[in-house]
């Protein structure tokens, strides 16, 4: 149990309890912020685990603390430990991974003791009760809060969130090692830890956890199925009195908006999602479809049942092309087509090489962006399904039915600013992916994102890319190539130096295309023109209604100096935040 760890650490003085991040960096700075000033806190997302926090620079360092199967305590990667108190002592001592040493404790205040979450001062029983009620978790699965019965073969769960009369779903995920998480989001190792994580913060949800929802069933006077295992509370009851266990949430609630007036969808409406029953359009609420409702948020191999096929060749006869063409280029074409896998069919895009050139090269450059495609799979990026050898080269992958992003919103101009930051979001998780796995696009534009839907996008076209070695920060090309100038950072072209920072002055300019509805960026000026232009500190101007903070953002991709420039990390987090401020 968690309260059993806790209770490692009440009797230290410096040992804060259930606080937030946010919180633990208040006291930091109470506290003067000195080199190696710490405290020690629970962790939120591992069960029986710690969070140390020290202070280095004017700045708040954070450090796991995971609580082995044997009992002892540790950071990830460090020696063990037979207490928190053991390895502050030791960290004291020996920096041993850590920013610092630990110089001095940040003790609690007189007569404050540390702060327990919703869950701890309850007695077991109620806790059972609790995760009982709340899960419809019967038998076994209630004998341990890490085991809980999975809603699919996956074990995964999905969590509905009501958010301005509209039902959002999130899938949780289990991964390999038992741990929940939503997509993209942090890792829990049970779902109350999820929960009581989402009620604090969004970070990744539209909004926080509030008020828990009736079940159904109970509300029409039905009674609940026993085989159903949605994730739903009763009002009143058993979660009151765990709230009533809860201390007061940290930090400001936004006004409520005016009465008649809501914000635009951030989702696309579902029409394939039945409409009747309970929550019925007359009722205010309508399905709407995320993109992990789409059939290519997860890879088609993601079912243990779909096999793989070996060295990435697929089997011709089961490959069935459209006549009409999707675009065409240098290579050759892309069609629409569809390929039988073992339990489904799947709508694919086939880029087909040209036959009639039999040009070598070309066959060469198709082969290579499959081999960085099929090391890669992340649900914003378009995956390889595999290559065929037939009448032609084919390289089949996922089909975005709505094509290029800079074509869709030329041909859009309706869409709103909300719609574009949600979609370049997409678009940062995507490359923030790469640049984790070492790899380098060199083509990120508009013209290589493609919409699947109105509100999700993937990256595309990695004919360019490059896979860095461990030890590689950047790629050097030999020559001067048939490069795309007006999107490359200045140290690619004076110097042919490639990296995750120059993508990220790329992307730059595709936040610029986007917010520019699909315009040329430079437009009549020359490779050389844009090269001197960026050489006196210039810069492209703010496109016409875009926000102030997304051509800042810009601006900061275009930073001249490729080590000042942040990386997709610092993007990504800067693009979510402004979006969960503009949809809340």
């Amino acid at each position: 149990m968690a309260g059993n760890a806790a209770d490692n650490a009440n009797h230290l003085p410096y040992f804060f309890g259930n606080i937030t991040r946010e919180e633990a960096e208040d006291y930091l700075v109470q506290g003067g912020m000195a080199d190696g000033l710490y405290l020690l806190r629970q962790s939120r997302n591992y069960l029986g685990g710690f969070a140390l926090s020290v202070a280095h620079n004017r700045k708040a360092h954070h450090y796991t603390i995971e609580r082995e199967l044997n009992g002892t305590y540790a950071i990830s990667g460090g020696r063990t430990h037979a207490s928190p108190a053991d390895l502050c002592h030791y960290h004291s001592q020996e920096p041993d991974g850590l920013i610092c040493l630990l110089k001095k404790p940040f003790n609690r205040p007189p007569g404050v003791q540390p702060k327990t979450g919703p869950f701890e001062d309850l007695k077991e029983n109620l806790i059972r009760e609790y995760v009982k009620q709340t899960w419809n978790l019967q038998g076994d699965t209630v004998s341990s809060l890490c085991r809980i019965r999975a809603r699919d073969n996956n074990g995964s769960y999905a969590l509905c969130l009501l958010h301005e009369g509209k039902v959002l779903h999130y899938r949780i995920d289990r991964d390999k090692t038992g741990k929940l998480s939503i997509p993209e989001g942090k890792k829990f190792d049970t779902l109350w830890q999820l929960v009581e994580h989402y009620s604090y913060k969004p970070d990744g949800l539209l909004r926080v956890l509030t008020v828990p929802c009736q079940k159904i069933g109970a509300q029409m006077g039905h009674p609940h199925s026993s085989n159903a295992h949605s994730v739903t509370w009763s009002p009143g009851g058993i979660i009151s009195r765990i709230k009533s266990y809860s201390f007061p949430k940290p930090g400001f609630k936004k006004p409520a908006p005016p009465q008649g007036s809501r914000p635009e969808s951030t989702v696309s409406f579902n029409p394939y999602e039945p409409t009747g029953g309970p929550w019925a359009p007359d009722r205010g609420l309508q399905r709407e479809a995320l993109p992990m409702d789409t059939e290519v948020y997860e890879s088609p191999y993601a079912d243990p049942e779909e096999i793989r096929p070996k060295e990435v060749y697929l089997d011709r006869s089961l490959l069935t092309l459209e006549d009409n063409e999707l675009g065409s280029g240098n290579f050759g074409t892309v069609k629409k087509g569809y390929y039988q896998m073992k339990k489904v069919v799947k709508t694919v895009a086939v880029k087909i090489l040209k036959n009639e050139a039999n040009n070598p090269a070309l066959k060469d450059e198709l082969l290579a962006e499959a081999n960085v495609m099929q090391q890669l799979d992340n649900p914003y990026i378009v995956r390889m399904i595999g290559i065929c050898e037939a009448e032609s080269w084919m390289l089949v992958m996922e089909m975005a039915e709505l094509g290029p992003l800079n074509k869709y919103l030329q041909q859009n101009r309706h869409i709103k600013d909300k719609n574009i930051i949600e979609l370049v979001h997409q678009v940062s998780m995507g490359m923030k992916y790469l640049e984790e796995c070492n790899f380098v696009h060199r083509d990120l534009a508009a013209r290589n994102v493609l919409l699947v839907t109105q509100h999700y996008a993937k990256i595309s076209d990695f004919g360019l890319s490059k896979a860095l070695s461990a030890d590689e920060n950047y790629y050097k090309a030999q020559t001067h190539g048939k490069w795309p100038v007006k999107w490359y950072a200045p140290e690619c072209i004076n110097y042919y130096k490639f990296s995750s920072k120059s993508d990220v002055w790329s992307f730059g300019v595709l936040m610029w295309e986007a917010f520019s509805y699909g315009q040329k960026p430079y437009r009549g000026m020359k490779g050389s023109e844009v090269t001197a232009m960026l050489e006196k500190g210039e810069r492209m101007g703010c496109p016409p209604g875009c926000p102030r903070e997304m051509y800042d953002l810009m601006n900061l991709c275009w930073t001249y100096e490729v080590e000042n420039r942040p990386g997709f990390s610092a993007v990504e987090l800067r693009l979510r935040n402004y979006y969960y401020d503009v949809v809340n």
